[in-house]
Order: C-alpha cells, then structure tokens, then sequence
C-alpha cells in the first residue's frame, strides 16, 4: 500500500523536510497520488486562499533560535552539534548558514539568531514550559510562566513503572540472544545517530540502550508524538465529563449561526479530518510556490496559535478528506485549555497533574505559544522511558495500576482507522495515533504509534505484549529507520506472541 504525504513515516520524504523539495509524495504510487487529488479537488468547497504573511527568513530564524534554546537548555546538548543534528523541521538546515552564528547566553538562558538585514530572534528558557521564541522585538511572554514539579518521589526510589528501579532478572519467555541483535540493530548505522531505544515486554522494561552524551532521563526532541499526548489529554478530559468524544468541539470562534465548522466534532480534530484550509508540505501535490504552509507557520509564527487555527476556513466539508495538518491537533490543545480553565483549574499544571503524576513521568516538557498555549502538536520533549510509560498506558486499554484514566473504547477509537483516510485508500491513520495498516514497519497490523518527524517513534504492539521506543537525532532519520526496521524485525522474533494482549501498568 502506497503511502500518500506522511512526511517523518519513510525514508522517502526525508529530502522534502531538509532540502524543501517540490512534491511531498515522492514514493507513492502515482495512480492513488492522482486518485487522492482529484478526489480533493471534487470536494472542495468555494472561497478564497489567504496563505500566511510569512518572511520565510524571518520565521526560520525564529525557529532555529527555539530549537536550539530547547536542545542545550533542555536536553543539554552543545550547540555545535545542536545545530548540525536537530531540529530541522522548524528550521532547516539550509537556512542555517544564513543566519549567522547564533548567541547562546548561558546566564541569561537565551539563544538570540541575526538575519542578514540585522534583525533578531530571540527564544528564551523558561523552565517548566521550556523555552519560547518572542514574536519580532519584543522580549517577554504574554502570561506568567509557572513552575510545574512532579508530585512524585524521586525516580530512583520507585519500582518501575512509577520509577526508574528495574528487576535485575529478565522475565522469562524472551529470546535474551535475538533480543540483544535487535538492539545492536537499532544502533548499527552509526549515521543513524539513534539517541535512545527502549523495549517493555508485558509491562516490564526488557532492553535499553542510550547514544552518547545521553541517559535514561535524558529529554529529547519528540516532535509530533506530542499529538498523541494531546489525544491522552482529551481522553482524560472525556473520563473526568469534560467532553464527549462525539460532540461539536465547542470553539468558540465558531458559535455563530451559519459557520459551517459549527460541525466538526472532537473527534473529527483527532482524526485529522475537520476539513480546514491549512496546507502542510505532507499534502498531496502540495506546491511550496503558493507560499510558507500554516503547519509549520503554527510552530514559527510566535502569535496566539490556538486564534489562528480557529480562524482558518473549511477547504472539504467534515469528515471527508484526511489531511495530517497542525490546525487539528492545536485546535484539540485549545479545547484542553477550555476544559480546564472552565473549571478554574491550572492549565499550565494540568498536563503534570491530571496525567503525568499517575503515570510516573517526570522529563516531559511542552512549549508554548507568546500566549501560553501549549503546542503539544511537536513542541514537547521527553526521555525515551517516559514515552514507554505512555505507551503502556495504551497496552493497557487506558488503565494504569487498577485505576481508569482513560474512557472505555477510547484506545480502541484511537487505533481504529479514521474513514476520511480510508476515502483515500489509507488505512494509516487514527486518532492522532498511525496505525500499520499498510504495514510500514515489520510489525502486525494491530501495531499503532506515535510518531515525530526525524525517527521519533513509540509503537505498542497488543499482540507481542510489546512497546517500543526509538528516538533520535534529526540528521540521522534516513539511516536510523532503516536500523529501526531491522531491530523491529528481530524484536519479532524475540518475544512470542500473546494470548490477550494486556498489559503494564495494570
């Protein structure tokens, strides 16, 4: 099964991401490319294209500083290399040399980037929220950065899964020898530059491995796994009577007679299908000449991202045409602030408190806008064990150590896939969840995941008992998934199948 603009989900998109190449399809089969635009192109609905007001320079520039802030403020990278491995979606790597060299202040915890005309970006480290880019000249947040700390003992006090202390014996059943291939696998390419990989098995953390200069605690570029952290919010959200998966997403930009987004429900944001106008490089037959896309102007444009996504217009009507595009998944992070602010509750805290605490994790840091919404489409960072603690959570059908936290069929709607993809022959898609239904990796088709651009990847596999995280550094994604899928190909082998498919944290 061909697959149709999933950017960070093969090798073959790889070229667009770094050199902005022209066709995002490259590698699909040119007859369901065709199919899916023309299909499109009935459905569309009359009005006008507004593409942002973008200084590509300018917002590249702004997206260097925010990568770089986060890689040596947060995951403790130097800059050098931050700047020849990481992070070249936001700001690729072509434009780098552009921009000068980028001032790192280690007292202030600031990265400022001049472009050639003098202007500057400047992204600031603000602790718990990471770090923020400014919009253009100015030089403090619109809210008030807020100190967030786990209610958690210390990790090295606690028995996984709440902690970091692991039995000394592996529990028996796996093949401890292909096992241990399965890692060197995911290493073997030096180019690939995987920075962790982690393996459960039944709950149980059987294998890990770490790159240089990086530890089990260590935060790392996660990029649009996050997506998958906003779809367990709103299901904790769904589970406490916030919401309703199936309601008309409240958005307030749209509570006018006659507005026809009036119709997209919550979970219509979570299957990538509302319909709005909002073009990503990942289109099929997107074409960069029409100007910057909204994706990534929604990481870039340093203004109030939850306004803007809720501003653009329907281009298909709802629920007919599947597009991986960054309005959804910020518009579903803006119905998370809702819920929460409804309630008078702490939004900046609520992704700790209401999920994290319970789960044991500890690293996980996501960023927000000048406006302090958090863009978890691909803003977050985490250590490689806490990504397994989420997926696990998932294994479990949403359940973590006895206790609910996630409604009943919610894991189940997640990992089914959505029909407005199906429309276009592609069974890869959930609920800001990918599925293996075109088999993409060497894994069953039960296999769901989430994914970051640059081989950021967790997959939960029911079938094998399994979760298994691999995260790297950006430069390598094209080597590093080719290891990937021969360590996933050993993994296979190493551990048997189940007889139910339940596991951890229960």
């Amino acid at each position: 099964m061909a697959r149709l603009g999933l950017g960070f989900r093969g090798g073959f998109a790889v070229g667009l991401l770094m050199v902005g190449a022209g066709g995002a399809t490259q590698g699909a089969e040119p007859d369901l490319v065709a199919f899916s635009i023309e299909r499109a192109a009935r459905l569309e609905l009359p009005g006008p294209f507004e593409a942002p007001p973008a200084d590509t320079l300018l917002l590249d520039a702004g997206g260097y500083a925010q990568i770089l802030c986060s890689a040596v403020f947060i995951t403790g990278l130097e800059p050098a290399f931050a700047a020849e491995y990481v992070g070249y979606f936001t700001a690729p790597y072509a434009s780098r040399p552009k921009l000068g060299q980028p001032v790192i202040d280690r007292i202030a915890k600031t990265v400022t980037v001049t472009l050639p005309d003098g202007r500057q970006r400047l992204a600031r480290y603000l602790g718990s929220q990471g770090c923020l880019t400014y919009p253009l000249g100015e030089t403090s947040a619109h809210y008030t950065p807020e100190t967030v700390r786990p209610h958690l003992p210390d990790a090295a006090t606690q028995d996984w899964p709440m902690g970091d202390r692991l039995p000394a014996a592996r529990p028996a059943g796996v093949d401890a020898d292909r096992l241990a291939a399965a890692v060197d696998a995911a290493f073997a390419t030096a180019d690939g530059d995987t920075a962790a990989y982690v393996v459960t098995w039944k709950g149980r953390v059987i294998a890990e491995r770490y790159g240089p200069g990086i530890t089990a605690r260590t935060p790392l570029e996660s990029w649009s796994m996050g997506k998958s952290l906003t779809a367990t919010l709103i299901g904790v959200l769904i589970q406490s009577g916030s919401y309703d998966l199936w309601q008309r997403a409240p958005i307030p930009e749209w509570q006018h007679e006659g507005d026809a987004r009036r119709d997209i429900r919550i979970a219509d944001l979570l299957r990538m299908s509302s319909g709005l106008r909002a073009r990503a490089p990942f289109d099929p037959g997107y074409d960069p000449a029409l100007g910057y896309p909204e994706h990534l102007y929604l990481y870039t444009g340093a203004f109030d991202a939850f306004h803007y996504a809720a501003t653009r217009p329907l281009q298909y009507p709802v629920n007919t045409v599947g597009r991986y595009r960054n309005t959804d998944p910020v518009l579903a992070n803006y119905l998370v602030r809702l819920a929460v602010e409804r309630r008078h509750g702490d939004y900046l805290a609520f992704p700790q408190r209401a999920l994290f605490d319970r789960l044991g994790i500890r690293s996980m840091v996501i960023q927000t806008d000048p406006y302090g919404n958090f863009l978890t489409q691909g803003y977050d960072l985490a250590c490689a064990r806490d990504w397994a603690r989420l997926g696990n959570l998932y294994l479990n059908d949403g359940v973590w150590l006895g206790r609910r936290l996630l409604p009943e069929g919610f894991v189940d709607f997640v990992r089914s896939p959505a029909p407005a993809w199906l429309a276009d022959g592609q069974p890869v898609y959930g609920g800001f969840f990918w599925l293996n239904g075109d088999r993409a990796f060497p894994l069953p088709t039960d296999a769901y995941y989430m994914a970051g651009v640059g081989g950021q990847y967790t997959f939960i596999v029911p079938s094998h008992d399994l979760v298994v995280v691999r995260l790297g550094h950006y430069r390598g994604q094209v080597p590093g998934e080719k290891d990937l899928a021969r360590s996933l190909e050993l993994l296979m082998q190493a551990v048997p199948k189940s007889a139910h498919g339940v596991a951890a944290g229960g």
